[in-house]
């Protein structure tokens, strides 16, 4: 990682990903998060606030090393210990059948295969696990599709992988046997970055 990877985009991700227009999006998606707790693309720690006050620890993977510092303030001011690793979601090395939740906001966006995460994310997930996601991704309005393909390329190089038009519904159901999820627009936010993905994704027992 280089110079911009590690010292500036690390920043701008966390002042992004910090609007408060997205505390209740996360604060709907971590809201039934129980027992042993993976979280992919863990970033700054802005998702700390909003687990449920039975939360006592989680487990937490993110591949960039400076991100993770802007984390360290979040974390002392927390209650919930944070066992952090920096590696890829792509290669996770916790046993088959380890966690009962794995968490992913805005996060499979960045991920290079996020085919092979998704298929870790459902291997180290106990039968009945469920994976709890809110992600951005292709829309569902075809003109607007059209300027999410043309910017992707631009958008990967600014911020750290990140592709507009995956569609996420697709991937998940492709990997998961159970997908209950909504679409919409996020509010005040252009449409090519705002198109929203929020549900829960389970593993057959």
């Amino acid at each position: 990682m280089g110079f911009y990877s590690q010292k500036i985009l690390p920043y701008l991700i966390d002042w992004s990903l910090s609007d408060p227009s997205l505390a209740k999006y996360r604060q709907e998606v971590l809201a039934n998060v129980e027992g042993e707790v993976l979280e992919i693309g863990f970033g700054s720690g802005v998702n700390l606030s909003y687990y449920p006050e039975h939360i006592h620890k989680i487990i937490t993977v993110d591949v960039n090393p400076g991100i993770h510092a802007l984390a360290q303030k979040r974390i002392q001011a927390s209650s919930i210990t944070v066992d952090h690793h920096i590696l890829s979601g792509e290669n996770l090395p916790m046993a088959d059948h380890t966690f009962n939740s794995v968490v992913s906001t805005w996060t499979l966006c960045s991920i290079e295969n996020v085919e092979q995460a998704l298929k870790e994310i459902y291997r180290v997930l106990k039968p009945g696990g469920r994976f709890f996601f809110i992600e951005h991704g292709l829309s569902n309005e075809p003109n607007v599709q059209v300027w999410q393909n043309r910017l992707t390329p631009l958008q990967k190089i600014i911020a750290g992988g990140c592709q507009l038009n995956r569609n996420i519904r697709q991937i998940l159901e492709n990997q998961f046997d159970t997908v209950s999820l909504e679409e919409f627009y996020a509010e005040k936010t252009p449409k090519i970055i705002g198109y929203l993905y929020k549900g829960i994704a389970t593993k057959a027992r």
